[in-house]
Parts: structure tokens; C-alpha cells; sequence
């Protein structure tokens, strides 16, 4: 029996592409660089902003990353000024999250940006307190796809990792849930396409966040 639904954040529980292309934009234009489209960076998110910047100079042309040490602060930085530009719920999201409530199941928020912003994205979306935990990226939890911080949830929500469902739309999502040992659940809305799902063996697919309540009667 499934306890607990942990979500990724970026292209899982909200649509944040709009918000890191602004951002990483911004931050590319510092250095002459002309901006690049929205679309791109949903292959550039999911492993943290530091990796989010390594592509976004590789791709503006800064192929040897010689502007790195100066524009990961910077993306930072900009981020920081505005974490809720063009954030928008999924269709349906609110509406899920309300029946797994309903149906007394622990959820909870695992991403890949700093900690106190993904508590202020969450909570700015959804309300404070809505979620049982909220954990970002900070000392002692290593980024995605270490599976410390989804293990470092499931005891604070005094679930078995057997007991959850890990929820994300790329492989480091897969990855994190495997290696954390709970069921992995890879979502078609989010940044990346169902083929990469497949190929990092998701326990299940969905296409739509209500689709979640069948997948815990399962």
C-alpha cells in the first residue's frame, strides 16, 4: 500500500520553463550572448542551476565554459530577483494533489534548486503547510539523482521508501527514485518526452497529473 507521493518540482508539480528561460536569458545577454529559445530549456533543466548554465553558455557559443565561474553566481543572482516569473500550475495538478489529500496520503516536494527557493516557489503556489515536506538542495542532501533527499523525506514523513511513489518527468527523476528503491512515476507534461521515461525503466507513465489516483490502486 502506497503512503506517500513525492513530486519533483520543474516540469512535474509546476511549469517553470518560462521561468528559467527568463532567468538563464538574462543572464546570457551579461555577456553579449543573444537569448535562446524557451523551449531549449527544458533540456537544460533537471540537474540543478549549475548544469542549467553549463549548457545554456555551451549553446549561446561559449563552448569552453570560460565565462562559467562569473555566470553560474550570476544565474543565481537573477533567479533569486524573481523565483515566480511565469509560473503556472499544469491542468489538473491542483485538482490531483486535492484527491491524494483526500485519500490521506502524505505528499511532498523533492527538487534540485536551493532549498529555501523551492520552499518559496512551493508556498507561494500552493499555500503554506499544503505540503508535508518540502526539500531543495542544501548541505548534507546531495542534488538528484542521489537519492538521499527522497530517503531523507520518506523518514520524515515516517514512510517505508516501498510505501512511495517518486514522481518526476526526466531520467534523473527515474534515477533518483530507483536508487531511493520506491515506484517511480514518469510524467508525459513535463520537460522531457515519454521515450526518455521508458528508457529509465519508469515503473509507470501518465499523461495527465489525475491519472496519480489510479496508479496508487494499483
Amino acid at each position: 500500500m502506497y503512503r506517500a507521493c513525492i513530486f519533483d518540482l520543474d516540469g512535474t508539480l509546476l511549469d517553470t520553463v518560462e521561468s528559467l528561460a527568463h532567468s538563464g536569458n538574462q543572464m546570457l545577454a551579461h555577456f553579449g550572448y543573444p537569448p535562446l529559445p524557451t523551449e531549449n530549456y527544458n533540456y537544460y533543466a533537471g540537474e540543478g542551476a549549475s548544469m542549467l548554465v553549463r549548457r545554456c553558455l555551451k549553446d549561446a557559443g561559449d563552448e569552453t565554459l570560460r565565462h562559467y565561474s562569473e555566470a553560474e553566481p550570476l544565474y543565481r543572482q537573477i533567479f533569486a530577483r524573481d523565483p515566480y516569473y511565469g509560473l503556472k500550475h499544469y491542468s489538473g495538478m491542483p485538482e490531483a494533489l486535492g484527491e491524494l489529500k483526500d485519500a490521506q496520503i502524505r505528499i511532498a516536494v523533492f527538487s534540485n534548486k536551493p532549498h529555501l527557493q523551492a520552499i518559496a516557489v512551493v508556498e507561494r503556489m500552493f499555500g503554506k503547510g499544503y505540503f508535508d515536506q518540502i526539500q531543495g538542495q542544501m548541505e548534507g542532501i546531495p542534488r538528484k539523482p542521489a537519492p538521499d533527499g527522497a530517503l531523507f523525506i520518506a523518514g520524515k514523513l515516517k514512510v517505508k521508501p516501498e510505501e512511495c511513489l517518486y514522481v518526476g518527468d526526466t531520467w534523473t527523476d527515474m534515477e533518483t527514485g530507483h536508487g531511493a528503491g520506491m515506484t517511480t512515476v514518469g510524467v508525459t507534461w513535463g520537460f522531457r518526452p515519454r521515450e526518455e521515461l521508458e528508457k529509465y525503466h519508469a515503473d509507470a507513465i501518465i499523461n495527465h497529473p489525475r491519472e496519480l489516483s489510479g496508479v496508487l490502486s494499483r
